[in-house]
């Protein structure tokens, strides 16, 4: 089987860095085409040997990039076209459409109860969604929590596929030798209590939350906030106002694997945490919970499907939290009493049982069953008549 995986970035994000995790473990002779911005995923993709391909679309309205893309599906000659986010989804499926491919899958990685990647769920974003939609085969949604969404949506149920993300458990390991260099690297003391953000820093994942809470706590606790975004200077205004300027760190974004240039991975920073939250409210998955859970950690969160979808009988050690600043300060300095208690060195982070449910090797698996599914019950698609791609 040969697959053509679209994207529309390829920035540091957990889309972009789910798809390389499961090029690496697809028995599919993969290539990629990113719309937008082939950014350090891409190059990453690169170095693992995987074919990358710059569209150079412009913009949304970018209509030119249509029949580009469908030569390139034509001349690649592939059996399966899989989508990833909004706008590759919209673009990707009239492509193969057009280009006669076997099977169309598209996965359905960050639709919330209000908002698509970051966009209000306005009646034409729904609309032109949906319009894409009947052009494919498979929708898979990352849990069950995203099915129900699709399904209210109006797509049909025998279209959606629940595929959840995955993670290389083995990975993010807890590593005291790592947590105590990266420490030192960062300039964190070693006796800080550290508590970790990971995320885009946009407004929906309201890491201003953990800096009011910060503030209402003692001094030796520290915030790590892993992850670039729109909402890094107002997050730097909202420490500096409350006072905390010198206990905030920002990382910027930070990929799975460090590579000597750009430095700390994800897997060493979690090392470095001795609790993770995440104050979203909406979450289509919730990947930065479960690696947590991964590297040991305690976890506090405000939505999370990946926990909520859990099977019954795996325990987590996690914890619900609603409210702003003080629910969170104070869920925080609890968390910290009951582990840390009577402690000076970091006490025991084994990997969570629910981390090793999403592990990659499971998700890869499960796609593959959709991919086959997808092939077989697929006839070559015709262009609709009167469509052509000139």
């Amino acid at each position: 089987m040969k697959a053509l995986h679209i994207i529309t970035g390829l920035g540091v994000g957990g889309a972009e860095q789910q798809l390389r995790l499961l090029l690496r473990h697809l028995p599919v002779d993969c290539d990629v085409v990113t719309l937008t911005n082939p950014g350090p995923v891409a190059e990453s993709l690169t170095a693992d040997g995987v074919r990358v391909i710059h569209l150079g679309m412009s913009g949304n309205r970018d209509l030119s990039a249509l029949p580009r893309l469908v030569r390139l599906i034509r001349s690649g000659r592939y059996d399966l076209v899989h989508t990833h986010l909004y706008r590759a989804c919209v673009y990707g499926r009239i492509a193969a459409r057009l280009a006669g491919v076997r099977a169309v899958v598209a996965t359905e990685h960050s639709l919330g109860g209000r908002q698509l990647e970051g966009r209000a769920l306005t009646a034409g974003v729904r609309a032109l969604y949906l319009a894409s939609e009947q052009l494919g085969h498979v929708t898979v949604a990352v849990s069950p929590t995203v099915a129900d969404r699709l399904r209210r949506w109006g797509v049909p149920e025998p279209r959606i596929e629940v595929v959840p993300n995955g993670i290389d458990v083995a990975r993010f390991r807890f590593d005291p030798v790592s947590r105590e260099h990266t420490r030192r690297r960062l300039g964190l003391p070693q006796d800080a209590y550290v508590v970790g953000g990971i995320g885009r820093l946009t407004a929906g994942k309201r890491f201003g939350v953990l800096i009011g809470a910060l503030a209402r706590l003692p001094r030796d606790y520290r915030l790590l906030l892993v992850g670039g975004g729109p909402e890094e200077n107002v997050l730097r205004r909202t420490a500096q106002r409350a006072g905390v300027t010198d206990r905030v760190l920002f990382t910027g974004e930070r990929p799975y694997d460090a590579d000597g240039t750009r430095g700390l991975d994800l897997p060493s920073l979690t090392s470095a945490m001795d609790v993770l939250a995440s104050p979203s409210p909406e979450e289509a998955f919730g990947l930065a919970v479960v690696e947590g859970l991964a590297a040991g950690l305690p976890v506090l969160y405000a939505s999370c499907p990946a926990i909520d979808d859990l099977p019954p009988g795996l325990t987590t050690v996690t914890r619900r939290v609603t409210g702003g600043p003080d629910a969170f300060a104070h869920a925080l300095a609890e968390t910290r009493a009951l582990t840390w208690a009577g402690r000076s060195h970091p006490p025991p982070r084994p990997v969570s049982a629910a981390a090793r449910h999403y592990c990659i090797t499971r998700s890869a698996a499960q796609l593959m069953n959709v991919y086959a599914a997808a092939v077989s019950c697929s006839p070559p698609s015709r262009p609709p008549l009167g469509v052509t791609d000139r």
